[in-house]
């Protein structure tokens, strides 16, 4: 499987944050490319929400079945998100992850699924690494591994 993470922001590589991702990517044993955008221009609210989106919505491989990461998405245990996702193994997955002003409504709207971590902000790097352990556990899931229980 082939995994994507778009996000807005930069993530400090050899740093702790880093190796946690890092750590939970490697172990998933997908192939999994971490994107990272910023915008240059000197924008705020909506325009910078929308220069945003255009930056993770770009050069979307064709078929794939996009998770758009957002508070008020739908929100799934671990096992309801490896349900959900299962029937997408074939394709390649794409993780979303807006700036600190949030998604603009159009990669909501391009998603396939708009899916909530729960209501609390997170910051980008803790975000990234919730993200990180949880592909790691759907693989388990998918896999019959014991790593994960209910």
């Amino acid at each position: 499987m082939h995994v994507q993470i778009r996000a807005i922001g930069k993530l400090k590589k050899n740093t702790p944050e880093w190796a946690i991702v890092e750590g939970y990517l490697k172990k998933s044993r997908w192939s999994v490319d971490v994107k990272e955008y910023e915008e240059k221009k000197a924008l705020t609210g909506l325009e910078l929400k929308q220069a945003e989106a255009k930056l993770l919505l770009s050069d979307l491989p064709s078929g794939a079945f996009i998770v758009a990461l957002d508070e008020h998405g739908k929100t799934l245990s671990s096992r309801e998100l490896a349900t959900t996702l299962r029937p997408h193994a074939s394709q390649e997955l794409v993780f979303i992850i807006g700036g600190a002003d949030g998604l603009d409504e159009s990669v909501r709207k391009k998603a396939n699924l708009v899916l909530s971590f729960g209501r609390m902000t997170l910051p980008h790097f803790l975000m990234r690494a919730v993200l990180a352990e949880q592909i790691y556990r759907i693989r388990t899931l998918w896999d019959g591994h014991p790593y994960h229980r209910d």
